[in-house]
């Protein structure tokens, strides 16, 4: 999901010189929050939907579900299909497009809103103002969309013959009765947020330097003419692909234990170990204790890594060519 708002939200594309008679920078600016909007939402939906069963069998794989916790990422992949139909493969990702849309459109906002902030009140320019300004976007889009997350979580954990909610409005019912009312669709935000803030910093930093970089030193070799303004350069797809992989699996990398621990508290009552895992520190202590490192806090990264590509792919594809539909450029 931050895919699509990192390309986004990095700076903007070098121009190309100036040709007589070109537009001012007044053109194409009605409605640019409503288009930016558009095309942010657009391409999370797209590149989302695109690595949907492999979300599914991550979350199923982070919280040891008892039907599949003895198989692995191609295993799994091949066991849901035949326990739940291949349409298990894509349990939840209703409530992910009702989320994945709002939050794109809100981190690609507030990363323009913050870098703006951060450069013109603290003085801070350069590749260090893009990193402080992806922390603090991607932070407020996990605040906005946080009870979403929740509901997709707890929907893509049930197995076929075992549901306990049967839809995303009865999610939200059966969490707000049962599970504190407002403060239950909030559980695990911290460890969240705290992972949120190095996975979108990081995110936006490396893709962002990557970028610029390329089309400094490159611009032919690695950019192309945006259809919508000739006189900007893009980065041509699969060098937006390549930038977009590695800015994704170092973020993600450095953030998931903070991810399977946000997993395992959003899922709360679902899990036999509830009691021992109501707060941030007692469920990191809990599955290092009985999983370890490599079995625990980064059990399922290997499916992270294997998302990565096809995710990046999808979502710097989509919202380039929405860029240039909407004409952002």
């Amino acid at each position: 999901m931050a895919a699509a708002a990192a390309l986004a939200a990095a700076d903007p594309s070098p121009a190309m010189p100036q040709a007589a008679g070109a537009g001012g920078p007044t053109a194409r600016r009605d409605f640019y929050w409503l288009r930016s909007f558009l095309a942010g939402g657009i391409a999370g939906c797209c590149a989302k939907t695109t690595v949907a069963p492999l979300d599914r069998v991550k979350v199923l794989l982070q919280a040891h579900n008892h039907h599949y916790k003895h198989l692995g990422v191609f295993s799994a992949l091949r066991a849901v299909p035949r326990k739940e139909g291949y349409l298990g493969l894509y349990k939840g990702n209703g409530a992910m497009m009702i989320r994945i849309f709002p939050y794109g459109a809100i981190q690609f906002m507030a990363f323009e809103h913050y870098k703006t902030l951060i450069t013109t009140k603290l003085g801070v320019s350069g590749h260090v103002h893009r990193l402080m300004a992806g922390s603090m976007a991607g932070m407020t889009a996990v605040i906005c969309t946080y009870p979403l997350d929740m509901v997709r979580v707890r929907l893509a954990f049930q197995v076929k013959g075992e549901h306990t909610y049967t839809g995303i409005i009865h999610a939200f019912k059966t969490i707000y009765a049962k599970e504190g009312g407002f403060l239950g669709f909030y559980r695990g935000l911290m460890p969240t947020i705290l992972g949120m803030a190095p996975y979108a910093g990081v995110s936006f930093f490396t893709f962002g330097t990557l970028k610029s970089v390329g089309l400094s030193h490159a611009p032919t070799l690695l950019g192309r003419p945006s259809s919508d303004n000739p006189n900007v350069l893009v980065l041509k797809t699969h060098i937006n692909l390549l930038c977009g992989g590695v800015a994704g699996a170092i973020a993600q990398t450095i953030s998931y234990p903070f991810d399977v621990t946000r997993r395992r508290m959003q899922l709360g009552t679902v899990l036999p170990e509830f009691e021992k895992c109501l707060t941030m520190r007692e469920t990191m202590k809990y599955v290092y204790g009985h999983h370890g490192i490599r079995k625990g806090l980064y059990r399922g990264l290997s499916l992270n890594y294997i998302r990565c590509i096809p995710s990046q792919a999808v979502a710097f594809t989509t919202y380039e060519l929405m860029k240039q539909f909407f004409h952002l450029n």
